[in-house]
Order: structure tokens, then C-alpha cells, then sequence
């Protein structure tokens, strides 16, 4: 039996996508449904990448109309990233769609690794990925990605972002000897970071991941003041003392009006490798508990796995290494939620504008 049209709609309304909570109609991503005797196509565009997502998604709606029709069903499910917005009167960059800034509040919970993985999980569900290094003081990416060497500068005034694992990249790290202290006060900190974001030549980026330093200070500050931060996600253990921390970066960028996404809680369980016993060392719920105090969503819970430290200590991180691993499967799952979440937020449409200068002539 061959549906129509709007039979075919009325069962697309049952099915709630997981990452945007909302019907597939709703979310306005089915854009076109064509019918035959024999064959019914749906066209599907995503506002988020779903690279990993797209088989679950296919299978069901296939399930989904199977029980009323004998046709054969095919689902095509294309990605189409555009830009949000973050902060009221700071353009968007022309090559970087999306900055989304990786926030703790307190320095080791894990947040430099998080953001790393976050980065290679965004890119290996389909989008085009940088990630900015904005620790000043203490740059960690260059041993995460295993970068050794020095970025090339173009033209003599632009550097051109490291590719590794493949995702562009800039860090201090890569300009300065490893062992060097930098003993610069907060201006120069400010200045250095707007150099590393403005004097890199992005390659038309979808989302450009900005590895913040632990606090709120200066470097936050001019992140939050001066570049067009699209939106943030707080990284947190499930420790009160980290707890208490993350709330600090959650107001911060409050007060600075960057919507926050979400809550990512890392070490959130242990599982021994010997016997298999589960403990929370750090605590539990505690990502939890933050999120539903700030009305957040808890974007996914990561283990205290010493494998996700070896593997970015060694210069290829979780996710590079083998992205199906169950670690993989939910830094991309955690992925999915943030760009998803994002989508959900008011499109840019200034960089569509030209730029218009009067003159006294």
C-alpha cells in the first residue's frame, strides 16, 4: 500500500530526535518526502553533525514506516552547520562559524583533555573542527596532539593552523620552547590570545573549540569581551570542591551573557581493570546535581579511565586512537548533544551584510 504525503508526516511527528528533543517536522530538518508505487524518499538535513547517529536514525524511521507500507523506504541525511549567535555586538569571525568555549572553573578535572576529545569527536561525526589552545600560561595541546614542530607563517604576517589528527590547531605551545615560563602580565595575556585567534588562517571552520585556562580572569574575560564566543560548555568532577568551582565559571558567563550548553562530568566512575569493581572515587551525581541547579543539561558523564590518560599523554588522544571504543562512543555522544544544543540557538546573519562606510566627501 503506498502512503501519502501527510500519513507519512503524521508517523514522522511519533519520533523525537534525542539531540534537539524535538520531532524531526518540528525541528524543521525533513525537507522533502516523495512518494512512488514503490519507493518512498525522505529528504533529511541536520543542524548538527550526526555522522555517528545517522544509521540509529535511518533504521528507525525505516522501522517506523514499515508497518504501513510494502515500499521500499530510503533515507537520505545530509549535515548543514551554520553560524549562531553568542555575545550581542561582536561580529562573527569570516572563516569560523561557531567558537564554543571548554570551561572548569578549577584546574584538574580534566577539561584539556575533554576539549581535545571533544574537538576529534565533532570532526569524525562530520564537521570542519580547529581547536585554539588558550591556556597562556600552560599550554597542554601541543602534548595532546603530538605537535613538535612550528607553525608555517604565510606572507609573513599569518600562521597557518597545525592539522593533526584531522583537525586545525594553534597553541602558545607551538612558538615557544616547552620549558619557558611565561611571566606576562594579564594585557599581554589578553593581546597574545587575540593574535593566536585573529593571525591564524582558519580553514572555514563549522566550530572552533577554545581550550580555556582554569578561573575566571583575564583570559576569560577578554574571550567573553573581544571574540564572538558562539556559546560554552562547563567541564566538572563530581567533587564538591570542583562543584563549587564550576558554579563560579557558570555565573561568569552568565554576567557576560555567553549561553552556556550544557554540563560534561568527568572521573565520573572507576571500574577497576583487574577485578571489575565500580566506585565513585570523586563522588557521585555531582554533574548531575550542577546541571539541574542551573537548569543545564548533563551532556554526558565520562569514567576515570587511565586508558583516556595514556592515550592523550601519548599525542593521540581517545577518540583518534579508535573512535568506536566505548570512551569514543561517548565523547561523540557528548559531541552530538552540544552541537545539537547549539543548533537549537538564533542563527548569525550578519556576515550576509555588507559592510556599509559612510564618507564626508
Amino acid at each position: 500500500m503506498t502512503m501519502t504525503v501527510a500519513q507519512i508526516e503524521e508517523k514522522l511527528l511519533t519520533y523525537v530526535d534525542p539531540y534537539v528533543n524535538q520531532d524531526l517536522l518540528s525541528a524543521k530538518v525533513v525537507k522533502g518526502i516523495h512518494v512512488t508505487d514503490r519507493l518512498i524518499t525522505i529528504d533529511l538535513v541536520m543542524g548538527y553533525p550526526c555522522q555517528g547517529f545517522q544509521d540509529e536514525l535511518r533504521q528507525h524511521l525505516i522501522t517506523l514506516l514499515a508497518d504501513l507500507t510494502t515500499c521500499d523506504v530510503k533515507i537520505n541525511i545530509q549535515s548543514q552547520i551554520v553560524t549562531h549567535v553568542g555575545q550581542r555586538g561582536i561580529k562573527a569571525l569570516p572563516k569560523i562559524k561557531n567558537i564554543i568555549a571548554i570551561a572548569s572553573g578549577k584546574g584538574g578535572v580534566g577539561k584539556s583533555t575533554t576539549a581535545v576529545n571533544l574537538a576529534l569527536a565533532l570532526s569524525k561525526e562530520g564537521a570542519r573542527v580547529g581547536i585554539l589552545d588558550a591556556d597562556i600560561y600552560g599550554p597542554s595541546q601541543p602534548l595532546m596532539l603530538g605537535v613538535t614542530t612550528t607553525p608555517e607563517l604565510k606572507d609573513k604576517k599569518m600562521l597557518m593552523p597545525i592539522i593533526r589528527h584531522g583537525i586545525q590547531s594553534m597553541s602558545i605551545g607551538y612558538l615557544i620552547d616547552e620549558s619557558a615560563p611565561m611571566v606576562w602580565r594579564g594585557p599581554m595575556v589578553s593581546m597574545a590570545l587575540q593574535q593566536l585567534l585573529n593571525d591564524t588562517q582558519w580553514d572555514n571552520l563549522d566550530y572552533l573549540i577554545v581550550d580555556l585556562p582554569p578561573g575566571t580572569g583575564d583570559i576569560q574575560l577578554t574571550l567573553a569581551q573581544k571574540i564572538p564566543v558562539s556559546a560554552a560548555v562547563i567541564v566538572t568532577t563530581p567533587q564538591d570542591l570542583a562543584l563549587l568551582d564550576a558554579r563560579r565559571a557558570y555565573e561568569m558567563f552568565q554576567k557576560v551573557n555567553v549561553p552556556v550548553l550544557g554540563v560534561v562530568e568527568n572521573m565520573g566512575i572507576h571500574v577497576c581493570s583487574q577485578c571489575g569493581h565500580a566506585e565513585h572515587i570523586f563522588g557521585e551525581g555531582g554533574g548531575n546535581r550542577l546541571a539541574q541547579q542551573y537548569h543545564l543539561q548533563l551532556l554526558g558523564s565520562l569514567p576515570l579511565d587511565m586508558n583516556i590518560r595514556a592515550e592523550t599523554d601519548s599525542g593521540t588522544p581517545t577518540v583518534a586512537l579508535n573512535p568506536e571504543s566505548k570512551n569514543s562512543k561517548i565523547y561523540r555522544d557528548i559531541a552530538r548533544h552540544v552541537a545539537a544544543k547549539l543548533s537549537l540557538q538564533a542563527q548569525d546573519y550578519s556576515h550576509k551584510f555588507p559592510s556599509i562606510v559612510i564618507q564626508n566627501n
